[in-house]
């Protein structure tokens, strides 16, 4: 599944869901989209992240994004199993640029 990820996707998901979505889910994919983009990550970790991500972006997944409230929650479970597992990676840096994309997108 990690080979199906793509920048594109990541983003045109985000920005087309983000508030659908709610905060939490966009925090934590954004915390995982940075960590991949850093240098000290590995490749496993790596393979972890863009494999979750691609999960997060794909248009059919366990439960449809469509359905209201619980669209998400399937979505949510995997990116925080994913987040458990690569958490070491996550560092102040990758929460801060997250936080700073949610300030541009959600405000305050």
């Amino acid at each position: 599944m990690a080979d199906t990820f793509d920048d594109g996707s990541f983003w045109n998901k985000v920005k087309n869901f983000a508030l659908k979505a709610g905060k939490e889910v966009i925090e934590k994919a954004l915390w995982l989209y940075y960590a991949a983009q850093q240098p000290n990550t590995p490749a496993w970790a790596r393979t972890v992240i863009y494999g979750v991500l691609a999960y997060f972006v794909l248009p059919v997944d366990a439960v449809p994004d469509a359905i209201p409230v619980a669209g998400f929650t399937d979505d949510l479970g995997a990116l925080a199993a994913a987040l458990g597992t690569v958490s070491m990676y996550v560092t102040a840096q990758v929460k801060t640029m997250a936080s700073e994309k949610m300030k541009e997108w959600f405000g305050a």
